[in-house]
């Protein structure tokens, strides 16, 4: 099934991470990279590669440039849609090799994979992020935009895989904080918005004032484990307490 999945990556200023993102997928026909104009080398490192193919767009919102890319750009049959700092096992990669030999493969049009975080390059016991549907029917399938996300929706059965991606993001700090403040912006405006019942359970509690800041200890590294993974769980611990409290601070102390 290799031949039919084309790696779909957005970037911006991505060239801390889109090396090893791109190695990870020698195994791929063409790389799409849709670019935001990024101007620190991402660009002339993917023109190098030969198996990649660069596409540009102004960047207006993460689900218009993944829609834009799957009408316009992609042309097989299976999309793996990657963020820069997504890198895909080889056990992932052999898993995908052998789908079309499985009956599941007629019945299924995407299928969800979960995650090992790491922070720079130390994987952890566990963390927040969530399995993600990334391999689907790229005709069968689209974006929606979620508070500061995107999420995919699939019209048919998605299935499960069990290898994992590895997420670990080398951009700088002061990058991050930035982002995460646009991104608290966009939560709020979300949570605003929503039914209060239709929310998820972690959504629910980010609306109760510090709740989840006071619950995220215990959880993460008692239930997740990351009092096992030593300087860099505490790391991580620290940027999910900074990120929560820029989203609260939106929420109630403005």
């Amino acid at each position: 099934m290799l031949d039919q999945i084309t790696p779909l990556i957005l970037t911006y200023n991505e060239i801390a991470n889109i090396e090893r993102s791109i190695k990870a997928l020698s195994w791929a026909k063409k790389i799409l990279v849709v670019d935001s104009f990024s101007d620190d080398g991402t660009v002339e490192y993917c023109q190098a590669i030969p198996n990649v193919e660069l596409k540009q767009r102004e960047f207006d919102n993460f689900a218009n440039q993944c829609n834009h890319a799957l009408v316009n750009w992609v042309d097989s049959p299976w999309v793996l849609s990657l963020d820069a700092d997504y890198i895909v096992t080889p056990e992932l990669v052999d898993e995908f090799r052998v789908l079309n030999s499985e009956s599941t493969t007629d019945d299924c049009f995407g299928y969800s994979v979960g995650f090992l975080y790491a922070m720079q390059g130390r994987v952890l016991r566990g963390s927040l992020y969530p399995p993600r549907t990334v391999l689907y029917r790229g005709n069968s399938a689209r974006y929606v935009q979620d508070g500061h996300a995107h999420r995919i929706k699939v019209d048919g059965l998605v299935g499960g895989l069990n290898e994992k991606i590895i997420h670990d993001d080398r951009k700088s700090h002061a990058r991050w904080f930035d982002s995460q403040v646009k991104y608290a912006k966009q939560e709020k405006q979300k949570l605003k918005a929503a039914n209060f019942g239709e929310l998820s359970l972690a959504d629910k509690l980010r609306c109760i004032p510090l709740l989840s800041l006071l619950l995220m200890v215990p959880y993460l590294l008692v239930y997740k484990g990351l009092a096992f993974s030593g300087v860099a769980g505490v790391a991580y611990l620290k940027e999910r307490l900074i990120a929560e409290w820029l989203l609260q601070k939106e929420l109630f102390f403005r």
